[in-house]
């Protein structure tokens, strides 16, 4: 769970920072390229050939084209259309997807962690349940497809590398490389070179995001994700929504129901406890 958490916080900075600094003022197709050619560049090194076979290594690229080109293509054009806080509120169905997915690929249906998933949702909709604006439909689907993205992805990796005795980082650049092939084509089809980063601000925010909120933070999330059960995955894909709100109310001065923000974090936070407390009950196998 340390590393899932941690990287809860990580990444509670990165909705703010895209939408104050980057929509609609840089290139979205370059801000997703940039970002993820520099996390491929953090893990090259660490690259060893022969840690596992072409066939794996193409797997691992899948998940990585999937999981993170496809989400950046459809998180980043979201911010287009919704503000951060609508962002946040719209990634409620991970979870449902994190557990419908995993029982799907297992075949099985694992209702406590549905229940947990379910209440970790109901917990986030608390939060932010307000109003909606014209874009309503465009922004909620663009959500949708990378909240898919990112539980097909972290899914798949869990599955994939779960069951392995392996130094993950010796074959995360697999990943990476995926996802940068699906992002350099979108780039190349659909990108607006005249809305590239113009001060040394927005240049500085990329660069962070690159290397540590996608380079490490998608590493120590999806290495996470080997180490606890789907149920607390699941739970834990939600957290992120408070932590996201919490930072743009304080760092940026954004309105927030502090009420609102107690009750659904309390939520999010029991709806994990019942998750570990279920899989002690009822022995569910961690898998």
């Amino acid at each position: 769970m340390a590393y899932l958490f941690s990287v809860t916080v990580l990444w509670a900075f990165s909705f703010s920072l895209i939408g104050v600094y980057l929509a609609g003022q840089v290139d979205p197709w370059f801000s997703v390229w940039i970002r993820i050619a520099l996390a491929t560049l953090v893990f090259l090194p660490f690259l060893r050939l022969g840690q596992i076979n072409a066939k794996t290594a193409g797997k691992l690229m899948g998940i990585g084209a999937i999981q993170l080109g496809l989400m950046y293509v459809f998180y980043y054009h979201s911010f287009l259309y919704l503000s951060v806080p609508e962002v946040l509120l719209f990634t409620v169905m991970t979870p449902i997807y994190v557990t419908l997915i995993n029982d799907a690929i297992q075949r099985k249906f694992n209702a406590s962690f549905l229940l947990s998933a379910f209440i970790a949702t109901s917990g986030a909709i608390a939060i932010r349940y307000n109003g909606i604006d014209a874009n309503f439909v465009t922004g909620f689907l663009l959500v949708q497809g990378a909240n898919l993205c990112f539980a097909l992805g972290q899914v798949g990796y869990k599955h994939l590398i779960g069951g392995r005795v392996i130094d993950q980082k010796s074959i995360f650049a697999w990943f990476f490389i995926g996802a940068l092939l699906v992002a350099s084509l979108c780039y190349l089809l659909f990108g607006n070179s005249e809305k590239l980063p113009s001060t040394s601000l927005q240049w500085g925010i990329l660069i962070y995001l690159g290397t540590i909120a996608s380079g490490l933070g998608y590493f120590a999330w999806n290495k996470g994700a080997t180490l606890v059960n789907v149920g607390a995955l699941a739970v834990m894909n939600n957290l992120l929504i408070p932590a996201g709100i919490l930072v743009n109310l304080l760092l940026w001065g954004r309105d927030a129901d502090l009420l609102r923000l107690s009750l659904g974090g309390g939520i999010i936070f029991m709806a994990l406890i019942l998750n570990h407390y279920l899989t002690k009950r009822f022995a569910v196998k961690i898998q």
